[in-house]
């Protein structure tokens, strides 16, 4: 069993989504909030397993208010303006993006996102987090977090590996990347580039930014980049 909240403060709004909990068994309401200071307090002292929540709220945005949440439970966005959706993927504990009005399906899926993430140990998370690669570039083994990178560029036989830190080049393919890199963080958006999504601030027409860094976006990846991103 799961349990959740809502922080909605759109009445219709509030309705679909009890309505949509209600017909999953797993999932408990324990409380509706129509604003997110009214939500505070009380996810300081009750444990909740999932977050319905609106970005568009009275006292503050829906992303504001998760930074002050201690240890966020999974959180599910809700709201008209599918713009938002790219920023709100950078809050890890983000784990869907709903845009209104969602169908029973659509919201099913967010769920199951839901359900895979409070499902993973802790202790798996962070031995993810810091899986780490060595690169041998100019006869020096470099040692790389795989969830530091922030893209890879290809141009002709050379890659290099862009990091807030380092740029690192040498022979090797975007496909043998492709094959190492884990498929939940990284996404080909280009023929010559796979980007972290960790570290995507905003999409421009075909131009993704990745922490200031202007990637072009691919005509054949957009439609694949935008369903993994849930735009």
């Amino acid at each position: 069993m799961m349990n959740c909240v809502i922080i909605e403060d759109e009445i219709p709004a509030q309705k679909i989504l009890k309505n949509f909990i209600g017909k999953i068994p797993s999932l408990n309401l324990v409380e509706t909030f129509k604003a997110a200071i009214e939500a505070n307090s009380f996810l300081n002292t009750n444990k909740m397993d999932v977050i319905f929540l609106d970005i568009n709220l009275p006292d503050m945005s829906g992303l504001d208010f998760i930074k002050t949440v201690k240890n966020p439970p999974a959180i599910i966005m809700t709201t008209a303006y599918p713009e938002y959706a790219v920023s709100s993927f950078e809050l890890p504990t983000i784990v869907d993006y709903l845009v209104k009005p969602f169908s029973f399906d659509r919201f099913l899926k967010a769920i199951n996102k839901a359900k895979d993430r409070i499902e993973i140990p802790e202790s798996t998370l962070e031995e993810d987090n810091d899986e780490t690669i060595f690169l041998n570039v100019d006869k020096t083994l470099h040692k790389l977090i795989l969830s530091s990178i922030l893209y890879i560029e290809s141009d002709r036989n050379y890659i290099t590996v862009v990091t807030e830190t380092q740029k690192l080049s040498y022979i090797d393919s975007l496909k043998n990347w492709a094959v190492k890199l884990p498929e939940t963080q990284f996404i080909q958006v280009h023929k010559s580039y796979i980007i972290n999504s960790k570290f995507v601030d905003k999409i421009s027409g075909n131009t993704i930014f990745v922490m200031a860094n202007k990637i072009p976006i691919g005509r054949t990846y957009k439609q694949e980049l935008l369903r993994t991103l849930g735009v």
